[in-house]
């Protein structure tokens, strides 16, 4: 099983679906975000009992639950549960449970409440112990940032408080989420939410009524006591349940929610940091190729008292861990016991990972959407065949490294070198229908190692073997237990060549995040991008230039000082006094970082080219083309296209400018486009993945096409360039979408197919970033230039690109 042990907050383009990150590191405590009225991803209400110690009640006390739907353990230190009545009167105050602790990614939190005197059976052992007295069947239950009393008494004043983390209204709950309260609790049922801890922020959507079933951070239910409850009577014989009998012949095990006894097999790995535990082995494997002989046993927060080669019987209760709501699950062990028979046995033998064993197609598909129940087929797709190995040990040998090793240690290699393969080492993601099946992301859990720094291209000689996991980042992973030896094969950073007297040079580079608190160093590595690898084009199209305090969030949105320092920055690695025009957004309204106000920038060379100023333009004021005697013009320069539009909503508006180089008008629309985060991931359980995000793209990408389409008729030899981030793959509905009628070109379509990429994201080599130009553009020279995205030192995730227009040869109007 894997918990991703920290946090990853991106706040750009999370590269869906193909989505990465993920490492066996410590925990790393995160701040709970206050937010009720947005669905939550960390933090939140799982289940509410008040009917504890009430007639005809079982347990003796009223509980909350909590979990996290996150993927990072969540620091509850400083937080509160509360409690208000269903209806409250102008007396009736809030009821507080300050918090201490922490809950881990797919686990639970227990906080025990009021005692009653019925009841037979008693909670376990509880993460926090309050003395809330609540309703059986109406009333509100609050997670609190903080630990003063809540003063809000009415739904929409509690959804104001940015205090309130999440909230749970049941029965006739005035105080409540979405339509309506859940109901159904009483003395006999709790409310709880459903397994993949979905939050809609409607809790009649959301919970649902039935048998109270609480369970705390270690694992543990009630009557559980903390032992296995599995009626292990000290023997040292095996149980009649073997690995392969809880993994199945499906994504989920048979054995779910059922308490299993003496499972024999051995320790092949040990992780003693984030999310401890231990893969058991059986070196008995059955003739059912479907079924995994490996399984995860996890130990919360103890560390695990075993060693790799350990023979043991282990016993516990069967789960199925959910990294995430959109992943597959990991079928797990959980509040285990574990007794050592001996010590220092053989590990059973890994399967090879190579071309020969991991079939070509990469997943089946099922009508209903997920692929969980289906049973596998492990010799005709990629994900089955990995699932089939859940747990086990597998190896591969000699592999190429298909994207570099993170600021998190771990590095995606390919265990099939001839697949999609770049010229410089990667795997180009060529299609929807080829996310390429040999990737497989790697992990070291040995603590005495020091993780091999790689780049795209290096090989990681001789074999690399260890269990077989997976996690909410990447999906399948190899948690080594030993790592080849790192070959370098020594690939270099890029330049492109200097522009000719009468070529435009135009270049798109996100710098990812830039802004004016940013250490000196982010700066320096940037403008060399700029000044040296770019060689020091006409015109820079930036995206993600932050304003001038980044991520605090004071309604700053001037970038005038991050500007000065970048461009003084090109000055000093060699290259021209830039000039810069942009359109400042309006505060928090452009997505990105929240308080960062990221948006696109036009760096220009005034010695070789001339922007042309038409102000009016603002945040909310659209560009409009009107046609005149000498061709096209824009109404505001720089402009911003429709602002006001639904297809920008929380998104980056285009910025358009026109330009003059050697006599001759050029317009420049600037874009980042929507993120793709909310999109499925490849390898989750849903197939084929959702692409949600699509929809806002193409709705953008037809108002910039729509917007070239006026340039075009005020004047049909209009030299347009459309450039900049975009979210999404040349052979996407977005660039179709974009393109349509034909008055665009995707230069990226002008490359030979292994190069078409700009960005590395899951061992895939792939295209977010494009220059496309109008017709009249005839004769140019596009190069992406690779310097950041293959390497493990970056200045940014993203590589520029250029495009060279030789103006005295374009079609004159």
């Amino acid at each position: 099983m894997s918990r991703t042990p920290h946090s990853r907050p991106r706040w750009r383009h999370l590269a869906y679906p193909l989505l990465s990150t993920g490492v066996a590191g410590a925990f790393v405590l995160t701040a709970v975000p206050a937010a009720s009225a947005v669905p939550s991803t960390g933090a939140l209400i799982t289940e509410v009992y008040g009917g504890g110690g009430n007639s005809g009640a079982t347990l003796t006390r009223d509980f909350v639950e909590l979990g996290n739907a996150g993927s990072a353990s969540q620091d509850l230190s400083g937080y509160s549960v509360q409690y208000l009545p269903g209806t409250p009167s102008a007396s009736s105050q809030w009821g507080v449970t300050a918090l201490t602790g922490s809950v881990a990614p797919g686990k639970r939190f227990l906080t025990a409440e009021s005692a009653g005197t019925g009841g037979t059976t008693a909670l376990p052992t509880p993460d926090a112990t309050g003395t809330l007295a609540m309703s059986a069947t109406a009333g509100t239950i609050a997670l609190v940032s903080g630990t003063t009393a809540l003063t809000c008494k009415t739904a929409a004043d509690c959804a104001a408080d940015s205090r309130v983390v999440d909230l749970v209204g049941y029965g006739t709950a005035v105080v409540r989420e979405g339509g309506g309260p859940v109901t159904g609790a009483s003395n006999t049922a709790s409310v709880a939410r459903a397994a993949s801890l979905a939050d809609t922020d409607d809790n009649a959507a959301d919970l649902t009524a039935g048998a109270p079933t609480p369970f705390n951070s270690a694992g543990e239910t009630a009557g559980s006591g903390g032992d296995d409850g599995g009626g292990d009577d000290g023997s040292t014989e095996p149980g009649t349940v073997r690995v392969h009998d809880i993994q199945g012949t499906t994504r989920l095990s048979p054995l779910a929610g059922q308490t299993v006894t003496r499972v024999p097999g051995i320790v092949t790995g040990v992780r003693t940091t984030g999310s401890k535990g231990y893969w058991l082995q059986d070196p008995g494997p059955d003739t059912d190729a479907r079924t995994s002989e490996g399984v995860f046993v996890y130990t919360g927060s103890a560390t695990p008292a075993v060693k790799v080669g350990d023979s043991v019987l282990a016993s516990g209760k069967v789960s199925e861990y959910y990294p995430s709501s959109t992943s597959q699950s990991v079928t797990e062990i959980t509040t285990p016991t574990t007794k050592v028979l001996s010590s220092g046995n053989p590990l059973p033998a890994a399967v090879t990972l190579d071309a020969t064993t991991v079939p070509d197609a990469y997943t089946p598909t099922a009508a209903g959407g997920s692929i969980d129940s289906l049973a596998l087929e492990p010799a005709t797709y990629a994900l089955d065949f990995y699932e089939s190995l859940e747990g086990e040990r597998v190896a591969a040998t000699d592999t190429r490294v298909v994207g570099a090793t993170t600021a998190y240690d771990e590095v995606w290699i390919t265990v099939k070198p001839a697949e999609n393969a770049t010229p410089r080492g990667g795997t180009l993601y060529s299609s929807y229908d080829q996310p390429n099946t040999g990737r497989i992301k790697v992990m070291s859990i040995d603590d005495t190692a020091t993780f091999p720094v790689a780049n795209v291209g290096d090989v990681l000689t001789g074999s690399t073997a260890g269990p077989l996991d997976y996690s909410t980042y990447g999906g399948y992973n190899l948690q080594a237990t030993q790592l080849g030896t790192l070959t370098a094969k020594g690939l270099k950073p890029e330049t492109t060549r200097k522009q000719k007297s009468t070529e435009l040079a135009v270049a798109t580079y996100n710098v990812e995040n830039l802004d004016a608190l940013d250490e000196q160093a982010k700066f320096d590595r940037l403008a060399g991008g700029v000044a040296v690898s770019l060689n020091s084009p006409d015109i820079v199209a930036l995206e993600e230039i932050q304003d001038d305090n980044g991520a605090t969030n004071n309604g700053t949105v001037t970038s005038e000082a991050t500007l000065t320092r970048f461009t003084d920055a090109i000055v000093a690695a060699g290259g021209p006094r830039y000039s810069w025009r942009y359109v400042a957004p309006e505060n928090n309204q452009d997505g990105g970082e929240p308080g960062g106000n990221i948006r696109q920038v036009f760096l220009f060379n005034a010695k070789r080219v001339s922007f042309t100023d038409r102000p009016g333009g603002d945040a909310t004021t659209a560009t409009d083309v009107v046609k005149t005697r000498k061709g096209a013009q824009l109404t505001y320069s720089p402009g911003r296209i429709d602002p006001a539009s639904d297809a920008w909503d929380a998104s980056r508006k285009p910025l358009v400018g026109e330009f003059t180089f050697r006599g001759e008008q050029v317009f420049v629309i600037a874009n980042h486009f929507l993120s793709k985060g909310g999109d499925e991931p490849l390898h989750g359980s849903d197939q084929p993945p959702a692409r949600s995000s699509e929809t806002q793209r193409n709705a953008q990408a037809a108002e910039v096409n729509t917007f070239v389409k006026s340039l075009l008729a005020a004047d049909r030899s209009a030299k347009v360039v459309v450039l900049g981030d975009l979210n999404d793959y040349e052979f996407s509905q977005t660039v179709t979408t974009l393109t349509a009628g034909r008055v665009l070109t995707p230069l990226i379509k002008t490359l030979p197919k292994a190069q078409r990429y700009t960005y590395v994201y899951d061992g895939n080599s792939q295209t977010l970033d494009h220059i496309l130009t109008s017709p009249a553009v005839t004769a140019f020279d596009y190069d992406i230039v690779h310097i950041n995205a293959e390497f493990a030192d970056q200045a940014s995730d993203h590589d520029p690109q250029i495009v060279r227009i030789d103006i005295s040869r374009c079609g004159q109007r």
